[in-house]
C-alpha cells in the first residue's frame, strides 16, 4: 500500500521485451536505498515489484494487463516517473490509501497557472466518472490529490480538476504536465467498494432470483435487516 506522497522523481533507463510484457530498469537512488528483492515500489502510480537492483537502480517486470491499463504502454528510456516506496505499517498516512492498481488513464486537457498554484483539468473515462467526487481523493500518476471540481453527471466528456501547490509542481512529474499529457488514474478504493456492493443489490432487485447468486442474496438480506 502507498499513500500518494511521492518521494523522488526517477527515470526509466532501459525497456526490454519480456514475454508479452516488458522489463523496466529505473534510476531510483532513494527508492532502492532500503529496498529488497520482492519489495513494492510505485512507479507513477503503478505498483511494481523489485526483481533486481543496484546502488541506484532497480528492475521490474510489467505484465500485459498493466501495460494496457496504464501509461506504461508506451514507456521509453528517458521518461521521468514518480516513485514511492510502500508505506510502513507504523508510518503516517500523509495522503490517502493508494493501492497502486490503476483504474485507467486520463488526458490533461488544460493547465491554468496561478500566482501560488496551478489548476489542472483532466479528461477521464466515462466509467470512472461516478467514482470521482468534489473534495474527494484521487491518485494521478501516483500523486495523492484532492479533487477541486468535477464535471456534471450529464457531461458526455467527463473531467476533474485538481489544484497543485508549488511543492507538488516541483516534487512530481505533474509540474511538467501540459495539455495532451496522458496520466494514470486510481480512484478511491472506498468508492469502488460501494459501487461493487450496489451492483449486487441491483442484481437482486431486478432478477428477484437470489438462489443462484449467493452474493446478491447476501446483499438483499443485509438490506432487509437494515
Amino acid at each position: 500500500m502507498f499513500t500518494g506522497i511521492v518521494e523522488e522523481i526517477g527515470a526509466v533507463t532501459a525497456v526490454e521485451p519480456s514475454g508479452d510484457g516488458v522489463r523496466l530498469t529505473l534510476r531510483a537512488p532513494l527508492s532502492v536505498s532500503d529496498a529488497g528483492h520482492g519489495d513494492s515500489i510505485s512507479v507513477s502510480g503503478v505498483c511494481l515489484t523489485v526483481v533486481d537492483q543496484g546502488d541506484d537502480w532497480f528492475t521490474a517486470d510489467v505484465m500485459r494487463q498493466t501495460l494496457d491499463m496504464s501509461t506504461l504502454a508506451d514507456v521509453a528510456p528517458g521518461r521521468s516517473v514518480n516513485l514511492e516506496r510502500a508505506t510502513a505499517a507504523h508510518g503516517r498516512l500523509g495522503g490517502h490509501i493508494v493501492q497502486g492498481h490503476i483504474d485507467g488513464t486520463g488526458v490533461v486537457r488544460e493547465v491554468r497557472p496561478g500566482a501560488q498554484w496551478s489548476v489542472v483539468r483532466v479528461g477521464i473515462p466515462a466509467h470512472l466518472a461516478p467514482l470521482v467526487v468534489d473534495k474527494g481523493s484521487i491518485a494521478i500518476d501516483g500523486v495523492s490529490l484532492t479533487v477541486s471540481s468535477v464535471s456534471e453527471a450529464t457531461d458526455p466528456q467527463p473531467w476533474l480538476e485538481v489544484s497543485l501547490i508549488p511543492e507538488t509542481l516541483a516534487a512530481t512529474t505533474l509540474g511538467r504536465a501540459e495539455a495532451g499529457t496522458p496520466v494514470n488514474l486510481e480512484t478511491d478504493i472506498l468508492a469502488r467498494h460501494v459501487q461493487r456492493m450496489l451492483a449486487f443489490r441491483t442484481t437482486a432487485d431486478t432478477s428477484g432470483d437470489t438462489e443462484e447468486n449467493p452474493a446478491a442474496a447476501a446483499a438483499q438480506t443485509e438490506r432487509g435487516s437494515a
